[in-house]
């Protein structure tokens, strides 16, 4: 495992395209996966995972503690994108293609533990869910129930999702409680 993780944060599959600072954390133990889309640049910079307002929201979402959330045996941190792949018009670039077909498979083989993966915005949802995953995001996480006990989708923490919180009352009333109740019970 630890020679995979070096080989990951030495990649410079996409370096014609983007700065790679691939980030990544997981053991061989880690008991839940959390998928998401790709680091912002704030994550790129420090090469923490989730070290921002979209990981303060997420923690809070599982109702973890930055100890426990950064703890490898609770929770493997494996991006679609292991690093930032740049600005666009209206907020950060979708994460590089190459990045989950490369490293997701001999990652997920080296880890012996997990119980469960949170599935966070429609990239992962797509990628693992396939033809299960709905037409929107926002039917897919309503249906989260579909997907357990092995996935648990989840929308973007962003603090650019108020919107969708908003309009979604059902997520806080419904899923959060389910979310937080599940992971107490695997960490």
């Amino acid at each position: 495992m630890e020679n995979l993780l070096k080989e990951i944060k030495n990649c410079k599959i996409c370096e014609k395209y983007i700065d790679p600072n691939p980030v990544v954390l997981a053991s061989k133990k880690s008991k839940i996966i959390i998928v998401g889309q790709a680091p912002g640049i704030k994550v790129h910079e420090s090469g923490i995972p989730w070290n921002d307002a979209s990981g303060k929201q997420l923690r809070k979402w599982l109702d973890v503690t930055d100890e426990e959330f950064y703890d490898t045996n609770n929770f493997g941190i494996i991006p679609m994108g292991f690093c930032y792949p740049g600005k666009g018009k209206t907020g950060d670039l979708p994460p590089r293609k190459e990045c989950a077909p490369q490293w997701h498979q001999p990652l997920l083989k080296e880890i012996s533990e997990v119980k469960l993966i949170i599935l966070i915005g429609m990239y992962a949802q797509n990628y693992y869910l396939k033809e299960k995953a709905k037409r929107t995001l926002t039917e897919t996480v309503n249906a989260f129930g579909e997907y357990l006990p092995k996935y648990f989708v989840l929308p973007h923490p962003s603090p650019r999702n108020r919107f969708w919180l908003t309009k979604n009352p059902w997520f806080e009333k419904e899923v959060l409680p389910m979310l937080k109740n599940t992971v107490k019970k695997l960490i």
